[in-house]
């Protein structure tokens, strides 16, 4: 099934929580593949970061975050996973891996133990390189203002509620994608 038609099943309204999914995802979608075009070195694959960056986020439908329409059961930080588990059934278990590690810049299980963070206790720290360009891409746009690009200081100060250590691999990335 392509991204589009995964957005449509589980988001079969046209609403206000799909129009930001959908503008959200086209924004991380198009900077990941910025970042692939600026650095044919990587040899990204364009086609999985196209439809990864589109569905990163298709959990969140799943949890209470009223001010982006938001109105299901679990916490906002479960998208990740719970999105993660939505496309393991959909047979995409690529996708869904990037769906689990892009919350921050990727959660380890110290972080998630530390923090008593209610998600699995594992690592979800994005590993391959085109996991690694879309959760950089996602640090730079909210789901609350859709379509405005934050700058890096902007992004590394949204990323301050998850710890240094995410700050670490978003500097990391920094030096890498820019």
């Amino acid at each position: 099934m392509q991204p589009l038609e995964l957005i449509y099943k589980y988001y079969p309204l046209e609403n206000e929580l799909r129009n930001i999914l959908f503008v959200h995802s086209v924004s991380v979608a198009r900077k990941s593949l910025d970042i692939a075009r600026n650095h044919p070195e990587l040899k990204l694959d364009k086609t999985f970061l196209s439809e990864a960056a589109m569905l990163h986020d298709i959990g969140i439908f799943l949890t209470y975050a009223p001010k982006i329409f938001c109105f299901g059961t679990h916490p906002y930080i479960c998208h990740g996973y719970l999105g993660s588990e939505l496309l393991k059934k959909e047979g995409l278990p690529q996708h869904a891996l990037v769906c689990e590690r892009h919350t921050g810049a990727g959660l380890s299980l110290d972080q998630i133990e530390s923090r008593n963070l209610p998600v699995p206790y594992r690592n979800m720290l994005p590993l391959s390189l085109e996991e690694q360009v879309i959760c950089f891409a996602d640090k730079f746009f909210s789901k609350s203002h859709l379509n405005e690009e934050k700058n890096v200081a902007n992004a590394r100060k949204s990323l301050l509620k998850f710890g240094e250590e995410g700050l670490v691999r978003f500097d990391h990335w920094c030096e890498l994608f820019l």
